[in-house]
């Protein structure tokens, strides 16, 4: 399951920069896509569980993690519109260690050394991917909001760690999704009525399709499932890969090229969250 969860997110950005090559607009195929997924995942999550109820004082959390996954969409859409998807899914990697620093900041955890080094060593591989960026033809932005992806992402695992022990993930999963799509749709309203669904082929539809099922509503499951069975160190381990299966992926898909420098850079990324998630002591 933990195999499968890091294959299908990881094809899901290679999937997602073609759609964008193929006609759909970023915000009118977030919203979509996010629509047909929620009805899907609510669906599940009410046979399961048969309620939604989150005690009020939750609330505030429950809505500071929708608007996270709202920005998250939007620099994630954005992100793989401007630069490669090889190059996004590379600076993803730097997920961990922005929940590190998350977690300092809010002091929830004591870091040692080898985390700093770590940091270190991944910050210097963004600083290469970004110094390569215009010779691969990729939009500086895009990289910064390839970043910033990854840092919306980190704040939303750190803001639905203390719902993770109240509730199960699959109802704060419905929640959140369901909520932060709402500001998503208001802002897409421009692009879904201009978007042109007639010309799209069947393998726009196929992926479209994938997109929805895979990567949203089939990950989730999995993914609990598999944290309930394992634990949610040896789940970590597997998706630290996500990356950096993802960035082969959109090399041998889309025929991306990288240069030596992204290359490199890569590899820091890897190595500094290797040295990173050496075991550290957790405040108590």
């Amino acid at each position: 399951m933990l195999l499968g969860t890091v294959l299908l997110w990881a094809l899901n950005v290679t999937v997602t920069k073609y759609m964008f090559e193929h006609g759909w607009k970023p915000l009118a195929y977030g919203t979509i896509r996010y629509f047909v997924a929620i009805a899907l995942f609510w669906a599940f999550t009410y046979w399961r569980e048969r309620s939604f109820r989150i005690a009020r004082d939750d609330l505030w959390l429950v809505g500071l993690a929708a608007l996270l996954i709202f920005l998250n969409q939007l620099c994630f859409v954005y992100g793989l519109k401007l630069a490669h998807a090889s190059t996004v899914a590379l600076l993803l990697g730097t997920t961990p260690i922005f929940i590190g620093l998350i977690s300092l900041a809010l002091r929830l955890e004591h870091l040692a050394g080898p985390f700093w080094i770590g940091a270190a060593v991944t910050f210097a591989g963004v600083g290469l991917i970004a110094a390569a960026n215009g010779s691969v033809g990729a939009s500086l932005n895009g990289t910064l909001l390839a970043i910033a992806t990854a840092l919306t992402w980190a704040c939303y695992s750190v803001t639905i760690a203390p719902l993770m022990r109240r509730y199960s993930p699959y109802r704060i999963s419905a929640l959140v999704l369901a909520i932060g799509w709402v500001p998503l749709a208001l802002v897409s309203i421009s692009q879904v009525g201009d978007q042109h669904f007639s010309s799209f082929g069947w393998k726009v539809w196929l992926g479209f399709g994938y997109a929805v099922i895979g990567p949203l509503f089939l990950t989730n499951i999995l993914w609990f499932t598999s944290i309930d069975r394992v634990g949610p160190l040896r789940a970590s381990l597997f998706a630290n890969l996500q990356p950096f299966v993802a960035a082969i992926i959109a090399l041998v898909l889309l025929s991306e090229t990288m240069t030596a420098l992204q290359v490199f850079g890569g590899v820091l990324i890897a190595g500094g969250i290797f040295l990173a998630r050496r075991p550290r002591r957790v405040a108590t």
